[in-house]
């Protein structure tokens, strides 16, 4: 076996790997949306989650500060979280940023990892099927017919279920 294969074969093995380090979780969810859609949903939504479910949530204006270095950063929050939120819209598909954390999220779960959690936020799902066939097929979430309070209730639901197991 080559040192490549071999090293490669104890970090999957491991119960130590890259996404996880230490096994602790500083969060429990990483909300991935792009900016444009803070204002319409994502800042109310993280706020719910944080003062009525007292979930800890990375988002990135929370967490990103001054001079740190943004890739950095989100993949510090993606390691540590339990799961990831992706609040997919029009301006999410189409962002550098977005598809990184998106990639990210699902190599962490193709490992065994969180699992994403899709929001359909004015979009269509002949524009998921588009992007993503993956994604197309995940039960969603849906702003245009649940509240932001909805959808993070149902998100504490589950986080509360994970919890007992």
């Amino acid at each position: 076996m080559t040192k490549q294969v071999t090293e490669q074969s104890a970090i999957t093995t491991s119960s130590e790997n890259i996404f996880n380090s230490d096994g602790a979780e500083d969060f429990d969810v990483f909300l991935s949306h792009a900016a444009e859609d803070k204002e319409s949903f994502c800042d109310e939504f993280s706020n719910i989650l944080q003062e009525t479910y007292v979930l800890k949530v990375w988002y990135d204006s929370i967490s990103i500060k001054w001079g740190d270095s943004i890739r950095a950063e989100i993949d510090k929050g993606l390691k540590k979280s339990k799961f990831g939120v992706v609040i997919l819209s029009r301006n999410y598909i189409k962002k550098y940023w977005t598809n990184y954390e998106l990639e990210a999220l699902f190599q962490i779960e193709s490992n065994g990892g969180k699992i994403i959690l899709p929001v359909w936020h004015d979009i269509t799902k002949k524009e998921i099927q588009e992007f993503s066939p993956a994604l197309a097929g995940k039960l969603a979430m849906n702003t245009g017919i649940m509240t932001p309070n909805e959808i993070a209730e149902k998100l504490n639901e589950l986080f509360q279920s994970s919890q007992e197991e």
